[in-house]
């Protein structure tokens, strides 16, 4: 095996660049797996979808009000179903939508305050295991983690998937 199949399947870690991708690939899976595993706790208790919670998420963390438009792109639906999901959404009081006072056409999405406290609430644990976290590392490392997960991010976010 030569090193450009043990960088594609992750077996083996050169010594300067640390864990390999297997060892990198299998911590952000079982991550990924508490973490989905928290918010379809939390959609079925608020009789949401796990889309939905993905669409909160989104809502809450856009610098801007996001649009319908934006978070359809956001998270690869159809426009029918980001309705569909925003419509459950303010129903059960996690968001309301708002016109543009210059463009009535378009509309902003909004975080209701009261059900941003109830997730806060819920999602409690997972702020806790985070700051566990936090204290058990230096500020290197953390440091280190933000710019590799911000890397992450930037780079799934250029990501298309197969079929889109």
């Amino acid at each position: 095996m030569d090193s450009a199949d043990d960088a594609r399947d992750g077996s083996r870690a050169d010594a300067s660049a640390g864990p390999g991708l297997q060892a990198l690939a299998v911590e952000l899976r079982r991550m990924n797996g508490e973490i989905n595993r928290l918010v379809h706790s939390f959609a079925h208790t608020q009789g949401l979808h796990a889309t939905d919670v993905q669409a909160l998420g989104a809502i809450l963390d856009a610098d801007e009000p996001l649009t319908p438009g934006r978070l359809r792109d956001h998270l690869g639906l159809s426009s029918g179903a980001v309705t569909a999901c925003l419509d459950r959404l303010e129903r059960a009081g996690h968001i309301r939508r708002s016109r543009d006072s210059a463009d009535r056409r378009v509309v902003h999405l909004h975080y209701e305050p009261t059900a941003r406290a109830a997730a806060r609430s819920f999602f409690m644990p997972l702020a806790e295991a985070a700051s566990g976290a936090r204290r058990a590392s230096d500020a290197q490392e953390l440091a280190a983690a933000l710019r590799f997960l911000a890397r992450m991010n930037e780079e799934l976010a250029r990501m298309q998937p197969p079929g889109r």
